[in-house]
């Protein structure tokens, strides 16, 4: 076979052109008989197909800029737009989807109940709790059964 059909696929694999390919001289012959993508990836993991490192182009301008953002200059106040939490909280969906474990991981251990679970689960929908923590620490002031070591383990779901 061709060299042109490795190249093709390994260029599909990793997501870049095919004139960013190479092939190691000692690993021709295996990227010759190479036919299916499993073969492909073999190479690549071998190493004798890969691809050449991404250019960057920048301008000296945005280097310097970036450079200075790195080194902790130009984040005043004058340069910031929206409140702390839109710059930096924890974002919503992260939260929500910890919560809503915690809560699968309860309700399949059979520690809630069917009609808990849906209580709970609303009021995790209408951001009431801050964190698993206090998910948690509410479940315990209701009276849900959960031991120390259980609470732990819930933490860090």
């Amino acid at each position: 076979m061709s060299i042109k059909l490795t190249r093709r696929l390994a260029a599909e694999l990793i997501g870049r052109g095919e004139t960013s390919i190479r092939i190691k001289k000692d690993s021709l012959e295996d990227a010759k008989k190479a036919i299916t993508r499993d073969d492909v990836r073999k190479l690549m993991a071998s190493g004798g197909v890969y691809a050449l490192p991404e250019k960057k182009t920048m301008s000296f301008r945005a280097m310097v800029l970036h450079k200075k953002q790195n080194e902790g200059r130009r984040r005043g106040p004058g340069r910031r737009r929206g409140t702390v939490k839109a710059r930096g909280g924890v974002d919503y969906k992260k939260r929500i989807r910890a919560q809503r474990r915690v809560l699968a991981a309860l309700k399949e251990e059979k520690v809630l109940e069917n009609e808990k679970f849906k209580e709970y689960y609303r009021l995790v929908k209408g951001g009431l709790f801050s964190s698993k923590a206090t998910l948690l620490n509410r479940m315990k002031s209701d009276g849900v059964q959960l031991t120390d070591e259980k609470f732990e383990k819930l933490r860090h779901i």
